[in-house]
């Protein structure tokens, strides 16, 4: 089953070059389980027992299990489908010195080092025109396309001493010779199969070309581009998928733009789950008090890539609390609330994994190191609920090529079928039911 698991998330990982091949690919995916797209445009009718989703922005989507009108509970996943990488600007090529540059700028915050001297492409969405219709198409130039290279060492002495990238100067990719001026718009839209004439704007981003692969000694391991977070988004999407309906509405939830602070229409930041939340409890005509007391009793698992102990380096983690990849969901804390996790939400999920027979371990910043924010927190100040931060312990996070642990993916599908499977009830201000 690991092994099957596996190579089901390499092959998702390996389509999902951007945000949007990723929602694209999960909508798929829903979409072959009989799960109905709804538009935000239209007027929402749901039927109890079916399966429904919306996107926003192509790049955020929302997909919940209908089993029961009469539901006391939303059960909540959120993770998120964007990766650090570099956006191609406007006019992107810069034509200099016998070679055509991309223009590029950074998007979220990644390991500048991992991107030199690999094959690189480029993959987003265009908008074209057609007739009084705007309309998104996907584009994957699936080709080795870009390099970026590094600078030798004769040339540079300081290269191996902690030298300082200028992501304006040092990380601009090659497309080609200066030949190939002006091919770069022409072969977008080629890729895309519309008229070049038709694109009026596009969202770009260069990607790594490095395929997922399960590795080690003992196949422990798993390294691919993207793993924080599609990871933890292929897993909840999974759980859902394997839930036994209860009378708590299990849904998965998948944010775009946090990398860049979540602050954008289709982020966590946005009004998106609350927009989507309140439009479910109307169609099943509940009132704004039954809202309020639907909320009383849900949970958010905030689901999101933790840091296991480095082997060089177990001195920037804490000294006891340093979780390990293949040991399980890693529970995040901080007394700072930069996660959501409190005594409360932790006793709930870490009694959810006891009862999947799955294991759980802590993970604290080290006392001296801030660490940073997740979507629980973000989410939070639009729809408050009881919220746990969790996530699988990898290593090179923000790197070109992530690694994390072969068993926990399945350890986390498992967690979270449970997890979807129960129902949570607020008795009173003290007691919480778990069933």
């Amino acid at each position: 089953m690991t092994q099957t698991i596996n190579e089901q998330l390499v092959t998702f990982l390996n389509e999902s070059m951007t945000c949007f091949h990723a929602v694209h690919n999960m909508k798929q995916r829903l979409l072959k389980e009989n799960y109905i797209e709804l538009s935000e445009g239209t007027t929402w009718n749901l039927e109890e027992g079916k399966g429904y989703f919306v996107t926003r922005n192509n790049s955020s989507i929302i997909a919940w299990n209908m089993a029961c009108k009469n539901y006391t509970s939303f059960h909540l996943v959120s993770s998120h489908s964007d990766s650090p990488c570099f956006k191609v600007k406007d006019n992107p090529e810069i034509v200099k010195d016998g070679y055509v540059k991309l223009n590029t700028e950074r998007y979220g915050g990644m390991l500048m080092n991992p991107w030199f001297d690999r094959p690189l492409s480029v993959a987003g969405r265009v908008i074209v025109k057609e007739g009084n219709s705007f309309q998104t198409k996907l584009v994957n130039i699936d080709k080795d396309y870009l390099i970026t290279p590094s600078v030798a060492p004769h040339l540079n002495r300081n290269a191996n001493n902690g030298f300082v990238y200028n992501a304006q100067v040092d990380l601009l990719p090659i497309l080609g010779s200066e030949d190939c001026k002006g091919l770069f718009q022409k072969q977008i839209a080629e890729y895309a199969n519309v008229n070049e004439d038709s694109i009026l704007a596009s969202d770009l981003f260069v990607y790594p070309r490095d395929k997922g692969s399960i590795w080690g000694a003992n196949n422990e391991y798993i390294s691919s581009p993207r793993l924080d977070d599609l990871q933890c988004a292929f897993a909840s999407l999974n759980a859902l998928l394997q839930a036994t309906p209860t009378t708590s509405i299990p849904v998965f939830v998948c944010f775009d733009n946090e990398e860049v602070g979540s602050l954008t229409k289709q982020g966590a930041d946005s009004t998106f789950l609350k927009d989507t939340l309140l439009r479910i409890n109307n169609a099943c005509n509940k009132t704004q008090e039954d809202f309020h007391t639907t909320l009383a009793s849900s949970f958010m698992v905030s689901a999101d890539n933790a840091h296991a102990i480095h082997p060089n380096h177990g001195e920037m983690h804490d000294p006891i609390n340093h979780p390990q990849m293949n040991k399980g969901i890693v529970i995040k804390h901080n007394a700072n609330q930069k996660y959501t996790t409190d005594a409360l939400s932790c006793a709930i999920f870490k009694d959810i994994c006891a009862k999947a027979n799955v294991p759980t371990q802590t993970f604290v910043n080290r006392s001296d190191a801030p660490g940073g924010s997740t979507l629980g927190n973000i989410s939070n100040a639009h729809v408050s609920l009881n919220c746990v931060d969790i996530g699988l312990a990898q290593l090179a996070m923000h790197s070109t090529y992530e690694t994390a642990g072969a068993k926990d993916t399945e350890y986390l599908i498992k967690a979270l079928t449970a997890y979807y499977s129960s129902s949570l009830k607020m008795q009173d201000a003290y007691t919480y039911n778990l069933d």
